[in-house]
């Protein structure tokens, strides 16, 4: 839990086992994982609202069904969006933009998440994990959301594109397979501290994959594209400044350029870039429900898969060595489970 604002304060404490109110669906949980943002909110860089469970990336069984929830049966395999609220009013969500609305309040930093036995979330969260996929690979779902909303909700990628990924870790191999789907060619970019993750990269489908401080991408990229103009897209999810500077040195005339990654500060950027090059920059925040349909659908079909990504598992009473894996990039991903207490 984070027990109250400010940096740190994180650590175990009891709560009441919920109940489902109506309209609510109690997940028992199977796995969750563990995210950039959950440590963010230890280092108080991500707001939440403590005392709160952390935990947004869940996937588990349906152990409860609210009054008035229908279509939904006791004991299905289900993953969950992750915001519990929404004001549903503003130009935001009337538009299916619910990410962006101010009053949004979330699992895991608003209301209580999935670092415990169960979690409550309204019944239109709720989607069924195909049958291919386990709880592990369940859990990742929702990284995948936010990748497909990234790449997909604003198209930024055709067949035939060549793009550039800087960041090989969960949400940047994510990336590479939903990029690969889509027809394009990949170089995934990384450093010293990544090579295990490069050599995955590569597994699943990375033409190229290159250690940026033992080689400078610029002649790759350029004997790659049409002209020698550059990347047609680069995504950077890194959360390195260093990383997004280099992208934009990569990318054509014309291109594009994405931001996944969170930095989490403020960091260099050579704005005048956009201009000289005519750059198309866009971001994007966490998902919205069309996305986790795309999700869904890539994992059913086998086009993406979480499961390898998963290189750690913790039950919650070990949460500090999941948080030393993520933070000395021991690892990938790692998951959390529930103990009974």
């Amino acid at each position: 839990m984070k027990l109250a604002p400010g940096v740190g304060n994180v650590g175990l404490g009891e709560v009441p086992e919920p109940s489902a109110g109506p309209g609510q669906v109690k997940i028992r949980v199977k796995a969750a994982g563990l995210c950039g943002t959950d440590l963010h909110i230890l280092k108080d860089e991500f707001r939440s609202w403590p005392p709160v469970v952390l935990g947004h990336e869940v996937a588990g069984e349906i152990a409860a069904l609210g009054e008035g929830v229908t279509g939904l049966d006791v004991g299905a395999r289900v993953t969950t969006e992750t915001y519990f609220t929404y004001c549903g009013v503003c130009r935001y969500c009337r538009a299916g933009q619910n990410n962006l609305c101010l009053n949004r309040r979330s699992i895991g930093s608003g209301v209580n998440g999935g670092f415990t036995n169960y979690v409550i979330v309204p019944s239109r969260n709720i989607h069924t994990l195909p049958e291919t996929v386990n709880f592990e690979a369940g859990a990742l779902t929702e990284p995948l959301a936010c990748v497909c909303h990234a790449v997909l909700t604003t198209p930024t990628v055709e067949p035939g594109d060549v793009a550039v990924i800087a960041g090989p870790g969960a949400i940047g191999l994510l990336t590479l397979q939903v990029v690969k789907a889509a027809g394009a060619k990949v170089v995934m970019l990384g450093t010293n501290r990544d090579t295990h993750r490069l050599a995955l990269a590569a597994e699943l489908g990375a033409d190229h994959c290159v250690n940026v401080q033992n080689e400078d991408p610029q002649a790759l990229v350029a004997s790659l594209t049409e002209g020698g103009f550059g990347a047609d897209v680069v995504y950077e999810c890194s959360g390195a400044g260093p990383a997004a500077q280099q992208l934009l040195t990569l990318v054509r005339r014309k291109g594009r350029y994405v931001q996944i990654g969170l930095f989490g500060k403020p960091v260099a950027w050579d704005l005048d870039q956009l201009c000289f090059k005519e750059i198309i920059a866009t971001g994007s925040n966490a998902s919205i429900p069309a996305s986790w349909n795309r999700a869904i659908a890539l994992m059913a079909a086998g086009l993406v898969r979480t499961e390898p990504l998963i290189t750690h598992r913790f039950p919650v009473t070990e949460w500090e060595s999941a948080f030393g894996t993520f933070e000395e990039q021991t690892g990938i991903k790692a998951l959390i489970t529930p103990v009974d207490m």
